[in-house]
């Protein structure tokens, strides 16, 4: 199976859904499979949104 190439997301899509973690009404696993994104990102991004 070959890997992924690496991706870079804008500042945009990472608020988008780092705010949809916030907000909670997913899981990360939904929200991960939802923006097809690894749950450990999107935890990160939603940890660096929180700290300001």
């Amino acid at each position: 199976m070959a890997r992924r190439p690496r991706r870079n997301h804008t500042p945009a899509f990472k608020s988008k859904v780092a705010l949809a973690a916030v907000r909670g009404e997913q899981t990360l696993g939904e929200l991960a499979q939802q923006f097809d994104v690894h749950p450990n990102q999107i935890k990160q991004w939603k940890d660096q949104l929180l700290e300001g």
